[in-house]
């Protein structure tokens, strides 16, 4: 079977014919040539029928009663399934009028009569493929256009010479314009382009028709009522033999969702979501450009490091809500402390706050671009530490902000980015040592000190396992009787390599790094141990005390691991005194009347070291279980002669005394502060007049000796 054949084979067509025998001739014409065959003998049959059917191809007779070819044509239209449909008008009428009237009807061809009948099957089929390539045609167009709107992908032919645009209904959708019943002029888009980049765009046209070659570019378009969107173009060009430009053709593509989400992976990436500032990642590449700049100018580039102070203490106390909005506010007027004449060159970056970023937590970073002078940079310091002092209101709290800043000038304190931030880090944590709400710029000295800091800490925490540290015991005397009645237990690191190391240069460490809780351990049972030892020796029985700090009180286990360890030591309760420090206990006070109860009920002793320079109140201590009162050594040094001194320990005695609590003096040194503290109530004291923190043996031999303080000796120990 031929292609012709197979094609029409189960084809239908529907013939409408008001004469039988016509009908009857037509029939077994198309059935010959493979067609499957309806008849209607009118036109309003015609109709009816086709609707029941679907034929692939009509043919109607012109003249029928009832409702002749013409209308039945016209009406067959108006039906979805028949717009497409080839209708052929059959009739004898050779007037060029008919002829207008089958094709203003809609009529897709027409035969006239007398019909060839030969070659009638051949025409069918011919229309039928037509008509079938047509409706495939129009199906394919439906799918691509379907597609570019899925796309938001349109496309545009622009006809130079004549300077006529054609585009496609995605292209207007995308731009916001009407399709124009006729061709429109370039213009009309390029009107469209937002104003920022019409430059741009022009330049990229212009090259194209110039040198030949395609382009391809983003640019935002603005739509009649205002709205934006970004779009991707892309198009070729075509010349003559004479290199003249005939047509581009180009496609256009929404891509406003892309440039979207390409925004906010690029927010995510690289500005902190808190702040809305650069962050770490950003803040380093755009310092990396601005030293790279610096170079060829030979210019100078301040970088400064900026750590709030005591931040963590905000976010204990109000909470982190509250610590999230202190972080903005801080980073709204550090915007506004760095002007554009301090940080940007003229070709720098738009956007000030380029030049500032979070770091992380409460640290944030200034890049200072093209000084004249290094003391430019401490300009901006003090400005930024004077703006920040002024107080800051939070959620009906008011709320004081100061900050360390280290400051390091490129290129004398480092040569790239990663050598600039950590000097200025370093030259941050010394203006913390300095006190605080201060800046302070990098010497190599800070380096130096940091890399001792650092081998003092990895030797620090490893010094427990290697057993290098060792406690030595102050005695503590009956002022009346002058007989040794406790000893306090005084941690003392013995380094292989460095020596003996000072309390003052590993405690701030310990804490800082909490290795200071299992120091306190570790020293707690030492000290019963030793205690338990005297006892077991045969000599009198001791107090020793054993200082705890706040990250040691603040263990939930606290209590367990004291009853513990007195269990393990088979120490008397009685015979440990806990000594806290004023301010340790005033953190949290209700918490610490908890535990101090727990401790008291337990059999320990209470005392409150260095007392005077905190803040308790009168309501708390007597709350508060405690059974001494340790009188700090700095109000000591000066009883004797600052009036001040003196009156606040004559308080401190009295107010003891009122609450039947025994005071310990520190730090006594003269026989004067002695007297002083005997005439005036003291119960005992310690200090270098008697003896100082000496090993465990001397005290044993002290006891053995059975040696008491003497006033009117000039030299006891």
């Amino acid at each position: 079977m031929s292609s012709l054949a197979n094609m029409t084979e189960n084809a239908t067509v529907l013939i409408a014919d008001d004469d039988h025998a016509m009908r009857l001739l037509l029939r077994e014409t198309l059935e010959q040539a493979g067609f499957v065959v309806h008849e209607a003998e009118d036109g309003e049959a015609a109709v009816k029928l086709f609707a029941e059917e679907r034929p692939e191809i009509v043919l109607l007779d012109v003249d029928m009663p009832t409702k002749d070819g013409f209308v039945a044509c016209h009406e067959l239209r108006q039906l979805p399934e028949g717009r497409t449909v080839p209708i052929v008008m059959v009739t004898g009428l050779d007037d060029i009028e008919s002829i207008n009237s089958a094709y203003e009807a809609g009529a897709t061809d027409f035969i006239t009569k007398p019909i060839n009948w030969t070659i009638l099957g051949h025409r069918v089929r011919y229309m039928l493929r037509s008509g079938r390539a047509v409706n495939e045609l129009r199906k394919s167009e439906a799918r691509l256009a379907n597609a570019q709107r899925l796309a938001k992908l349109g496309n545009w032919e622009w006809d130079v010479e004549r300077n006529n645009l054609r585009c496609s209904e995605e292209t207007y959708r995308i731009f916001g314009l009407r399709p124009p019943v006729s061709g429109s002029s370039f213009e009309s888009l390029f009107t469209t382009i937002h104003p920022a980049d019409r430059d741009t765009a022009k330049g990229a046209l212009d090259r194209a028709l110039r040198r030949g070659k395609p382009f391809s570019l983003d640019h935002r378009i603005v739509l009649t009522e205002g709205s934006e969107k970004t779009v991707h173009q892309q198009a070729e060009i075509s010349f003559d033999q004479n290199g003249k430009p005939l047509q581009m053709t180009g496609t256009v593509q929404d891509i406003t969702d892309r440039k979207k989400a390409e925004e906010q992976i690029r927010t995510l990436a690289y500005y902190d979501t808190l702040t809305e500032l650069p962050n770490r990642i950003m803040f380093k590449e755009h310092l990396s450009k601005a030293l790279a700049r610096a170079r060829r100018r030979n210019t100078l580039v301040a970088t400064l490091i900026l750590d709030l102070d005591r931040f963590k203490r905000i976010n204990d106390t109000l909470g982190h809500s509250v610590g999230d909005q202190l972080l903005r506010e801080v980073a709204r007027r550090l915007i506004t402390c760095v002007r554009r004449e301090d940080a940007l060159s003229r070709n720098n970056y738009d956007d000030i706050g380029a030049n500032i970023a979070r770091l992380g937590g409460d640290e944030f970073a200034i890049m200072l671009t093209d000084l004249e002078s290094v003391q430019a940079a401490a300009k901006v310091a003090r400005r930024t530490l004077e703006t920040l002092c002024a107080p800051i209101s939070l959620e009906a709290q008011e709320v004081f902000a100061t900050a360390s800043i280290g400051i390091t000038i490129f290129p004398f304190d480092g040569d790239d980015v990663d050598t600039l931030l950590k000097n200025s880090d370093t030259a941050m944590y010394h203006a913390k040592s300095e006190g605080r709400n201060n800046y302070q710029y990098y010497t190599k000295s800070m380096n130096a000190s940091a890399f001792e800091n650092l081998a003092l800490e990895n030797s620090l925490r490893r010094a427990l396992d290697r057993g290098e540290f060792e406690l030595y015991y102050q005695p503590q005397v009956n002022i009346d009787s002058g007989e040794i009645v406790g000893v306090e237990a005084l941690i003392r690191w013995q380094h292989p390599e460095m020596g003996t190391i000072s309390p003052v240069q590993f405690i701030p460490l310990a804490l800082e790094t909490g290795l200071i809780v299992p120091m306190d351990e570790w020293g707690l049972r030492t000290a019963c141990h030793q205690a338990k030892a005297w006892q077991d020796a045969g000599l009198r029985p001791l107090r020793v005390s054993v200082n705890l700090s706040s990250h040691q009180f603040r263990q939930r286990q606290l209590s367990q691991t004291i009853a513990r360890i007195l269990n393990e030591t088979r120490l008397d309760p009685q015979y440990l005194d806990v000594e806290l420090t004023e301010s340790t206990i005033m953190q949290n006070p209700e918490d610490a009347v908890k535990t101090l109860h727990e401790l008291k009920e337990m059999g320990t002793k209470i005392s409150v070291d260095d007392f005077g320079t905190g803040y308790s109140s009168l309501s708390y201590l007597k709350r508060f279980p405690l059974d001494t009162l340790k009188i700090d050594r700095t109000f000591i040094k000066d009883i004797t002669t600052d009036p001040d001194d003196e009156a606040l320990t004559r308080a401190i005695l009295a107010m003891s005394n009122s609450l039947k609590l025994k005071v310990i003096a520190e730090g006594v040194e003269t026989k004067a502060q002695y007297e002083f503290l005997r005439a005036n109530g003291c119960d005992e004291f310690q200090g270098y007049l008697f003896s100082r923190p000496v090993p465990a043996r001397e005290i044993s031999e002290m006891l053995r000796k059975g040696i008491r303080f003497n006033p009117d000796e000039d030299s006891n120990i």
